[in-house]
Formats: structure tokens, sequence, C-alpha cells
């Protein structure tokens, strides 16, 4: 098990290419193109969703607490991977226990760069988006860290305008209602 934190973004985008460009100039490195489908879960606090990654032999329960606030902002997240058996019986559990909120799908490519991850994402039913994950070592390092995430903003041209405030799972929660 893994608890982590980070500073993170999550922005619309209308054309990826351009990002990708922008990463290809920026000497970041490509890890690869992985097809995710997370399932978010009913709970009172925070966010838990599994994670399978079509790619990988394992997959993820993530819980994970974050302020729905445009621009930079802190995620604490736990982390424990599975194996892919395990997780579909999890998931199971999971359902009659406390419901399915909704799942996500999305085909998303991983790139680091400057100690962060940043996700160019294909949501289904949603669009396009660009993530920036950077994991801090401690709560008195958020505010350097946070001009690091600030500055690759730049460098990748996210407008203020394009920020998000929640997950892909209440946006496509608020367009099923």
């Amino acid at each position: 098990m893994t608890n982590k934190a980070l500073i993170e973004i999550k922005a619309k985008c209308e054309n990826l290419s351009i990002i990708r460009e922008k990463l290809k100039k920026l000497g970041a490195k490509k890890i690869g193109v992985f097809k995710q489908v997370d399932t978010y879960f009913n709970v009172k606090k925070g966010r838990l969703k599994i994670r399978e990654v079509r790619e990988l032999n394992k997959s993820k329960i993530v819980y994970y607490l974050r302020p729905d606030v445009k621009g930079p902002k802190r995620s604490d997240i736990i982390i424990l991977e599975l194996d892919k058996k395990y997780a579909n019986e999890l998931k199971k559990v999971l359902a009659k226990a406390v419901g399915v909120k909704i799942v996500v799908r999305k085909l998303r490519e991983i790139y680091k760069y400057l100690g962060a991850q940043i996700h160019l994402d294909e949501v289904e039913d949603l669009g396009y988006f660009v993530e920036i994950e950077l994991p801090i070592p401690s709560a008195n390092s958020f505010e350097s860290y946070k001009n690091i995430v600030k500055s690759i903003i730049k460098e990748l041209g996210i407008s203020e305008q394009d920020l998000i405030e929640g997950s892909y799972s209440d946006l496509l929660s608020s367009r099923t209602k």
C-alpha cells in the first residue's frame, strides 16, 4: 500500500497534438499509452475507485481526498495494487455494499517532465484533457512544488479558463443528470 501527496491540475484541451509537440520540444519522456477503466464508488468523503489498466496484469484501488478547486491543488492518495482477479471480486463487493457511482473509460498517454507525470487523456463521452501530477515530499514543500506545476502549465500553454475543479467522474455524473 502506498500513501502519497501530490499537486495536480486537470484542464480541458481542444488539441492534444499541440501539447504532445510541446512536451517533445521540452524533452519530456514518453512512458506509454494505456487504456484505463475507472469504476467509482459512492462514498461520503473523498473518492474511491478501482482502476483497471488493460496493458498491465495489476489493478489498483485508489482512495483520495482533494478539494474541488481550479488550479494546482493538493491530493492525498492511498493506492493498493491488486491482482486483476482480486480487483474484479472487490469491485463486485463494493458495488453491492456502497454502489457504483460511475464508470470512466479513457485512453491515457503518460509523459514524465520535471518530476511530474503529465497525462494526455481522451475520455469517453467527455473529450480531451491534460492532467499534471507532481508528488510532494512534505506539507511544507507545497508552495515550491506548486510553482513547478504553474511553470509546466505556462510551458504547455494551458489557459486558466481551461482548468477544471473536479474529476472525470464529476463531469460525467453531471452530464447524466
